[in-house]
């Protein structure tokens, strides 16, 4: 059904044995703990997980998604460069996307620390709302009820305790939480596929009706560029590194198709 190229075949095997083999053995959670991407200054930080966390993925659908992208996209384009172009954009891509993503991370952070230190001088139910309305917008519908009792009992001890404990777990939680997945370089790919082959028709499984690339790429842009500016509850997706993946790969092809006779 695909005519897998080397490269993509590679890739293939290595992101498909990195998920079944720690899944039947049962350290799933250990490997993304020790590979996926983390916050840079977290203490769990290490450089190589700019690279490792490309070949992590968090479960089978998240696997299945990005590794159907790589061999309907990837072939095509891998056959038009040659394996040595194609595997070094497609890393390009992946640490671009890291690189956006955690750019984006750091500053979330630094904001979060900084409202939480607002709070943690003056712990009041004011504070606490705009702590959580500014940076856990998806958290802060289900702390409503909490807020406007707390706001008639400040001085209440069990809800600042409360409260207290509640701004520094959703701290913790984000500069601990990894980043996983191939998603900035397939994202990476497809914006290359877009731009090279722009009016190739490709066939969609829902609805069942062909459409061009170029308004495929489109959708997933604004996909992307929708979720990372619009937060939405139980939303884990790293849409800024998808972002990051399609931007790197944007300026890559433009970059060859400029000075294609310096590149090898």
């Amino acid at each position: 059904m695909f005519n897998l190229t080397p490269i993509v075949k590679n890739i293939l095997i290595i992101n498909v044995l990195l998920f079944a083999v720690p899944a039947v053995a049962g350290f799933s959670d250990v490997m993304i703990d020790f590979f996926g991407l983390r916050y840079p200054f977290a203490p769990s930080f290490s450089v190589y997980q700019l690279v490792t966390h490309m070949f992590i993925h968090g479960g089978f659908s998240h696997l299945l998604y990005n590794m159907f992208g790589l061999i309907v996209f990837g072939p095509l384009l891998e056959s038009a460069w040659g394996g040595k172009r194609f595997l070094i954009f497609y890393m390009v891509c992946g640490l671009g996307a890291s690189a956006l993503y955690s750019g984006v991370h750091f500053f979330e952070i630094y904001q979060a620390q900084s409202a939480r230190e607002i709070f943690i001088v003056s712990p009041n139910a004011e504070n606490y709302a705009r702590f959580l309305e500014q940076n856990f917008p998806e958290y802060y519908s289900s702390q409503i009820n909490f807020i406007e009792v707390f706001a008639k009992n400040q001085n209440n001890e069990g809800f600042l305790n409360e409260a207290i404990k509640n701004v520094n777990s959703l701290l913790a939680r984000k500069i601990n939480s990894p980043m996983v997945g191939a998603s900035g370089a397939i994202f990476g790919i497809l914006m290359a596929f877009g731009l090279l082959f722009p009016n190739t028709e490709l066939m969609l499984l829902f609805p069942p009706i062909p459409i061009k690339a170029k308004f495929v790429v489109g959708f997933y842009g604004l996909t992307a560029l929708f979720g990372a500016l619009h937060k939405t509850p139980g939303d884990n997706v790293a849409h800024y590194a998808h972002l990051g993946g399609m931007l790197f790969a944007l300026f890559f092809v433009l970059y060859w198709k400029k000075y294609s006779s310096r590149f090898y």
